[in-house]
């Protein structure tokens, strides 16, 4: 079968190429496979024999996922079980991406702090580069930047789930799907994936955005922002908002000194009738 199109992802380090090793065969991708590694770094794939076409691993430092080759775009790829006497599965036209990240929420919880993706948790940079590749592979391969499946979480997504291709649908679909789409496997990988967020980010549409937190020149700026005048609504640089909240705090404790006072003579004021009633009730 003739390959077409540019078989390198710009950018992609093939310094684990296993396409050497395990030939593959020639095929014209049209349909994205997404997984999960589970771990934290880049797999040796038992020396290339359960390798993806590509591996992304993050950099959290630079913000930006690091790509890895392991077989032309166009050549089969070895990361999903193939039964015998079943459907095609690596070779069916199927590019296969693994990210390094978790997808498991017992696993996410154990690593904790320690740097790491979570597949219903990726931060805006990662579906921003996922949606590059993800254009790239429509632009160059005319992969459909489309998503017939439903993703479910893990641990949800495993084994003969409802969200299992049957060979028929398998055989027929085009697009992007997850290894827990896959008929003939088990795993539920990628788990709850953002897939409309990294298609719409294909599709040149806004990522969204990552709480971050503030810094100290940030929280200067929005201290000494000046406020609207609530009389003539114009700006008064005499009304900042630290002034504001300043005078608002100073006001609230003001406020709940005269409330204080207030009970405590009401109190007083209580106790007074109480004494008036008890006075009257013993002269009847």
């Amino acid at each position: 079968m003739t390959r077409s199109g540019p078989q390198k992802y710009p950018g992609a380090s093939t310094a684990y190429w296993y396409q050497g090793r395990y030939g593959g065969d020639a095929m014209e991708t049209n349909t994205l496979v997404w997984h999960t590694t589970e771990g934290r770094t880049l797999p040796s794939y038992d020396g290339g024999r359960s390798a993806p076409t590509f591996t992304a691993v993050p950099d959290f430092a630079a913000r930006k996922l690091r790509w890895y080759q392991h077989f032309d775009f166009d050549t089969s790829a070895r990361a999903l079980e193939n039964r015998a006497g079943g459907v095609e599965t690596n070779t069916l036209n199927v590019g296969q991406v693994e990210l390094v990240a978790t997808c498991d929420p017992d696993t996410h919880r154990r690593w904790g702090s320690t740097p790491h993706l979570y597949t219903p948790e990726l931060p805006s940079w990662v579906i921003r580069d996922l949606g590059d590749f993800a254009r790239w592979a429509r632009d160059h391969h005319s992969v459909p930047l489309t998503c017939g499946v439903q993703w479910r979480a893990y641990p949800s997504s495993y084994g003969a789930s409802s969200v299992r291709m049957s060979n028929a649908a398998w055989t027929n679909y085009r697009g992007h799907c997850g290894h827990q789409h896959v008929p003939e496997q088990s795993h539920g990988d990628p788990g709850q994936f953002p897939m409309s967020a990294i298609l719409a980010a294909a599709k040149g549409g806004p990522t969204p955005e990552d709480d971050m937190a503030l810094s100290d020149a940030d929280v200067r700026k929005i201290w000494a922002y000046p406020l609207i005048n609530p009389i003539d609504k114009t700006q008064d640089n005499t009304r900042q908002a630290g002034t504001y909240l300043r005078y608002a705090d100073h006001r609230q404790v003001t406020l709940l000194g005269r409330l204080d006072s207030a009970l405590a003579r009401l109190d007083h004021i209580e106790a007074a009738l109480k004494t008036i009633t008890d006075r009257l009730n013993a002269d009847s």
